[in-house]
């Protein structure tokens, strides 16, 4: 079986975000989890590292790439990313989800089409969705 080399990949810089949010790597990651499988991916595992005297990293490997969220509470500022592989998962889903956890004051955003030949840069179209 030939596998295709598509994927996206979704980078937002989020700016304005709760102290609070930005500096609970338990909290980021349950959310993290959450917004993978709502995107209907499959996770394999995920690492966080609670920094001192604050700041956040979150890793989650996915069967389809990754998901990962670096923060910086003192700033408000969060950098997100998804990339996935294939065209059955869409990492906007997961940006989406950790944005409507975060409510940034703002967001800027840019989806890289991947594995197609030159990248391709786009700007994602981005969803204030409610997940429950």
């Amino acid at each position: 079986m030939e596998y295709s080399t598509f994927g996206r990949h979704v980078a937002v810089d989020t700016w304005g975000v709760d102290f609070e949010l930005l500096n609970n790597a338990e909290f980021l990651q349950a959310q993290m989890v959450d917004a993978a499988e709502a995107s209907g991916a499959t996770v394999l595992s995920v690492q966080a590292k609670q920094f001192e005297p604050q700041g956040a990293t979150v890793l989650v490997m996915l069967s389809e790439s990754h998901l990962s969220i670096h923060t910086y509470p003192e700033r408000g500022f969060a950098a997100i990313d998804c990339y996935t592989c294939g065209e059955t998962v869409d990492p906007q889903v997961a940006i989406d989800y950790l944005v409507s956890v975060l409510k940034p004051d703002k967001t800027y955003a840019k989806k890289l089409v991947r594995g197609i030949g030159e990248l391709q840069v786009e700007d994602p179209v981005m969803k204030q969705a409610q997940f429950a």
